[in-house]
């Protein structure tokens, strides 16, 4: 099954975070990151089986991944 992934760097470490579920996981390398998030979401999937059927949904209706640029009030501005 392939998932969708969003790695980000914070300080010196790499998270990795899967779309649906939320599971997040982090490394020092991406690879890293992603290898212990694959771990993570195989325990996830084992402790709560259903979200394995949830994810073979989102995989078969997923159009395609964007980026979308959106401007934060000017409260939340730093």
């Amino acid at each position: 099954m392939r998932i969708r992934v969003i790695v980000w760097r914070e300080e010196d470490m790499y998270v990795a975070r899967e779309v649906a579920t939320g599971v997040t996981s982090q490394g020092k390398t991406v690879e890293e990151a992603v290898e212990n998030l694959r771990e993570a979401l195989e325990l996830y999937m084992e402790e709560v089986p259903e979200t394995l059927e949830t994810l073979e949904q989102l995989d078969k209706s997923i159009v395609g991944v964007l980026e979308v640029e959106a401007k934060a009030p000017k409260a939340v501005r730093a």
